[in-house]
C-alpha cells in the first residue's frame, strides 16, 4: 500500500515532468513567423499571377448556370 507522501513524490514528479515537457515544446517563434510570411507572399503572387484566369473560369460556370 503507497503511503501519503508517496502519492505525493509521484504527482509533484508527474507535474516538473510536465512543466519541463511544455517548456521545452514552446518552439521556435521567429521560425513560424517566417513560414507565415512567406506563406502569405506565395498567395498573393498565386493570386496575381492566377486570378484573372480564375475570374473568369468563374464567370463563365455562373454563366452556364444561369443561361438555361
Amino acid at each position: 500500500m503507497t503511503t501519503h507522501r508517496e502519492n505525493g513524490r509521484r504527482w509533484r514528479r508527474r507535474w516538473t515532468d510536465w512543466a519541463e515537457a511544455a517548456r521545452s515544446d514552446r518552439g521556435d517563434v521567429p521560425g513560424w513567423v517566417l513560414i507565415t510570411l512567406m506563406t502569405a507572399g506565395l498567395v498573393v503572387l498565386i493570386w496575381a499571377l492566377a486570378g484573372p484566369a480564375l475570374t473568369s473560369v468563374f464567370q463563365q460556370a455562373i454563366d452556364r448556370v444561369t443561361g438555361f
